[in-house]
């Protein structure tokens, strides 16, 4: 499958092996890693972000393709909805179909709120079922949810919101246990002990996995729980508009049938936005880890009623998303085959840098390597890629690992011809994680929308402007339930008012005020690829 250039290279990584197999590479210090980032690392450059002209992030800039699409006409300028027809009336509408959404319809339900959850494609259709390496919490007797808070807060160069990360940490092992309670099956020795393994960036061993699959394993068990719980679920019906009341909260939603086009409306006493990334926007035209819904559609539809956003311009661009072959182009190789010994080579076989540094600065080591020719090696459409050196985790752990740590892995390229257990395997960067989004209190409800709460990759502030590996499925759990909780609570104690779009009406104002001409609709809802695969830019 590889050509004959990539073969005489992996001549190179196997040649010097032998001698990497137990040497301990040096980590960069803390200025060494400043200064790569600012030179390599997307999130730094000049170009590919515009200010934001209107609404509470005026001022501030965001990648150019979420500016175009939060400076955009609502889906539903020029058309009246009667919002006296309401088509379903909740205490709870949950938006989003994922980890995160899924495990706050749990725990609403169970707060006994009337709950009905809404998804663009199909329930299960999101990052989470995507996930692979694991998910953080710090249960053994080594560790703690302070070393836990310790090893993010570096990790987010120190930006995360203290009262967020707080309760991520310390919910940490609850939610470990809450998963396990319900099914999920972790990992675990002879005795029942769970394993844990260490992430890039993390002091303690407390990665729980599920082989490779660890986020369709904890996918499969909340929506197997939403359903056996008989909690209302609409597939293929995007939200494409909040609803307010006419004292500005949160009331509902406008749905749209994606098979007939037609709309409904939802009235409920609180919302929950759960809609995940943004990964399918293609930022600076990157490859991307994410599914085919991730389009930001959450933080066009929080933004447009006045909620504010945090990091808008902070993107996490994991270090090994597939740079061959074509057919899987972005696809994400998951950091636990780091975990588990393989280091990144380049050309000449150097291992170029520790496999375990943060992501940002694993991201931009490489694109560093591949920034010149003579490093790199040629991939595909003129860009370039280095080596995981993935064999190496047999030899250091025994053969039969990779088959039992990472059989997603070796199932997925054995299918074009690549035995990872043989062969090293290209990778270079994709767009996996938004570290931005809608800035909550640590209650989940939006510091400015009143009845308006949001939970996973949708919120931002957790994970500061990096997140380390694991924090994500961590945080779709612990926020997830607290959203769950927090809205159904505020369900009691809430009427609705009047309903009104009449948000709809005044950002389309600011728009002309602001001098913004745009024929560009949003939530964009799906990607679009007429033109072909997005380019990548080194």
């Amino acid at each position: 499958m590889y050509t004959q250039e990539m073969l005489d290279s992996i001549k190179n990584v196997e040649r010097t092996r032998s001698e990497r197999l137990h040497a301990t590479l040096r980590r960069m210090e803390a200025d060494e890693k400043d200064k790569l980032l600012q030179e390599y690392h997307p999130d730094y450059r000049t170009t590919g972000f515009k200010n934001i002209l209107v609404g509470p992030n005026k001022g501030q800039k965001a990648p150019s393709e979420l500016t175009d699409l939060l400076q955009a006409h609502s889906r539903l300028t020029g058309k009246h909805i009667d919002l006296e027809v309401v088509d379903y009336d909740v205490d709870v509408l949950i938006i989003g179909g994922g980890g995160a959404g899924s495990s706050a319809a749990i725990e609403a339900d169970r707060a006994g709120a009337k709950v009905l959850q809404v998804t663009k494609l199909r329930m299960g259709d999101a990052n989470t079922m995507m996930a692979e390496g694991g998910i953080q919490g710090a249960d053994k007797e080594n560790d703690s949810p302070a070393i836990h808070y310790l090893d993010a807060l570096g990790g987010g160069h120190f930006s995360n919101r203290p009262e967020l990360l707080s309760r991520l940490v310390h919910d940490g092992p609850l939610a470990i246990k809450w998963l396990s309670d319900l099914g999920v099956m972790f990992d675990k020795k002879p005795d029942g002990t769970m394993i844990t393994t260490h992430g890039g960036g993390t002091s303690r061993k407390r990665m729980h996995a599920a082989a490779d699959y660890s986020g369709a394993e904890i996918m499969r068990v909340v929506r197997d729980e939403v359903q056996n719980r008989g909690i209302t679920t609409i597939d293929f019906a995007p939200a494409i508009e909040l609803i307010l009341d006419e004292e500005g909260k949160a009331s509902g939603a406008v749905l749209m049938n994606f098979d007939t086009g037609e709309y409904s409306v939802v009235r409920a006493k609180t919302v929950i936005i759960a809609t995940g990334g943004a990964g399918r926007l293609h930022y600076q035209g990157f490859p991307t880890s994410n599914h085919y819904g991730a389009t930001a559609d959450g933080l066009i539809l929080g933004y447009r009623v006045g909620a504010e956003l945090l990091y808008q311009d902070a993107i996490q661009y994991h270090p090994t998303g597939v740079a061959y072959p074509s057919q899987i182009f972005g696809a994400l190789v998951t950091e636990k085959v780091r975990s588990l010994g393989a280091q990144l080579i380049n050309r000449d076989g150097i291992a170029f840098m520790n496999p375990l540094e943060t992501r940002d600065v694993a991201a931009a080591s490489i694109i560093r390597e591949c920034s010149t020719n003579k490093e790199g090696i040629p991939a595909l459409d003129g860009g370039s890629a280095v080596w995981l050196d993935t064999p190496m985790i047999d030899d250091l752990h025994g053969e039969g690992t990779i088959e039992k740590g990472i059989p997603g892995m070796l199932r997925m390229y054995a299918k074009f011809g690549i035995d990872l257990r043989k062969q090293p395997i290209l990778v270079y960067p994709t767009l996996h994680y938004q570290n931005g989004g809608l800035l909550i209190h640590p209650d989940g409800e939006t510091t400015n929308v009143k009845n308006l709460f949001v939970a996973g990759e949708a919120v931002g502030g957790i994970h500061g402007k990096n997140r380390l590996m694991g924090n994500s499925l961590l945080d779709i759990i612990v926020f997830g339930r607290i959203a769950g909780k927090s809205a159904a609570a505020r369900a009691k104690e809430t009427t609705t008012g009047k309903l009104t779009l009449a948000h709809v009406e005044k950002f389309e104002k600011s728009l002309v005020d602001a001098g913004i001409e745009t024929d560009k609709v949003s939530p964009l809802l799906l990607p679009t690829y007429t033109h072909g695969r997005t380019p990548r830019k080194s």
